[in-house]
């Protein structure tokens, strides 16, 4: 009796540890939301930065008008961000076609077809080339990439592709080096090892036992990575491709120095065009007016809005498949 009396007594009083522990729980969440909403305060006075300091421009010319011009005469004071939002989106997409494919197979290569002594060489290698500053690769891409692209590569491209239906015109341009192509193979090459990496982190954790049980049962090595490794990780890569295809739409040094910084809008890929990173990074110092000034502060935020879709768009991807997976499962 007296044990089952001793169990049916309320709990003891709260002791001083616990006070203590429950008082650092208060406390570490009252910093977590803090840190939360400051996140949140920052964000919103960046938003209402940009829009102060862009409205003289969207007074003048309107906002939608503002998006469909491509007009940029700094001596009429004539603006429109019509070509550089293409010129970033079309060098973005390029990155995208040439870095997803082949950080596939990089991190397809280390995780799956690699002998062990091997990997950890290529994965600092790859690690290496995302610690590489953008102006070295901007740097080489003008001085390097560019005349090689120009003398060897772009003329038989033009030769080849350039003379194909529909996709013709988009290989057509003089052997310049500089265009809004090169800029795109630039991109690609700077995302790579970010894809690279993510893919290979999110490969490396599906369990040994299905890839085991895959093989086991006659499965090539093309059919384990379809069938069982991407399945269960393509949520994670395509936050990797997320992540690369904002690192290309923010990109600045190094686009503006192989993109060709013409304010033209062509339907060739081998002409020189700009971007929004690298017309405010080229005019930022030389807007002398209010109207010019408030134009390149439009268009960061325009690149602020494009970045925002894009990952949120991204987010709502990645939710989705979240959910059929786990109606799924």
């Amino acid at each position: 009796m007296n044990a089952i009396s001793e169990t049916l007594d309320p709990l003891p009083a709260e002791t001083p540890g616990r006070r203590a522990r429950s008082l650092g729980d208060r406390l570490f969440g009252g910093i977590s939301w803090l840190a939360a909403v400051v996140v949140l305060l920052v964000l919103g006075a960046i938003i209402v930065m940009l829009y102060v300091g862009a409205r003289p421009a969207f007074e003048k010319f309107g906002f939608w008008h503002f998006l469909s011009t491509a007009e940029w005469n700094p001596v009429t004071e004539m603006f429109g961000a019509l070509s550089p939002i293409v010129g970033t989106l079309v060098s973005s997409l390029i990155a995208i076609i040439i870095g997803v494919p082949v950080s596939f197979g990089i991190a397809l290569f280390i995780t799956e077809m690699a002998p062990p002594w091997f990997k950890r060489p290529v994965g600092t290698a790859i690690e290496l080339l995302a610690a590489i500053p953008s102006i070295i690769y901007g740097m080489w891409g003008l001085f390097v990439f560019a005349p090689f692209f120009a003398d060897h590569i772009q003329p038989r491209l033009t030769d080849t592709l350039g003379e194909w239906p529909m996709i013709g015109p988009l290989f057509q341009g003089p052997p310049l080096g500089i265009s809004v192509f090169t800029a795109g193979l630039i991109l690609a090459i700077m995302i790579i090892p970010f894809i690279a990496s993510v893919m290979r982190d999110v490969f490396e954790t599906v369990p040994a036992e299905l890839r085991e049980s895959a093989f086991g049962i006659g499965s090539t090595t093309w059919e384990v990575v379809w069938n069982v490794v991407l399945p269960l990780t393509k949520v994670g890569a395509l936050g990797g491709v997320m992540l690369g295809l904002g690192r290309a739409l923010g990109e600045t040094m190094a686009v503006t120095f192989v993109i060709g910084n013409a304010h033209e809008l062509h339907a060739a890929l081998f002409e020189p065009g700009n971007s929004i990173a690298s017309t405010i990074a080229n005019e930022f110092t030389e807007a002398d007016g209010e109207v010019y000034t408030a134009s390149l502060i439009g268009l960061g935020l325009i690149l602020f809005i494009i970045t925002f879709i894009v990952l949120a768009l991204a987010k709502l991807m990645l939710i989705r498949m979240s959910r059929r997976e786990g109606r799924s499962a």
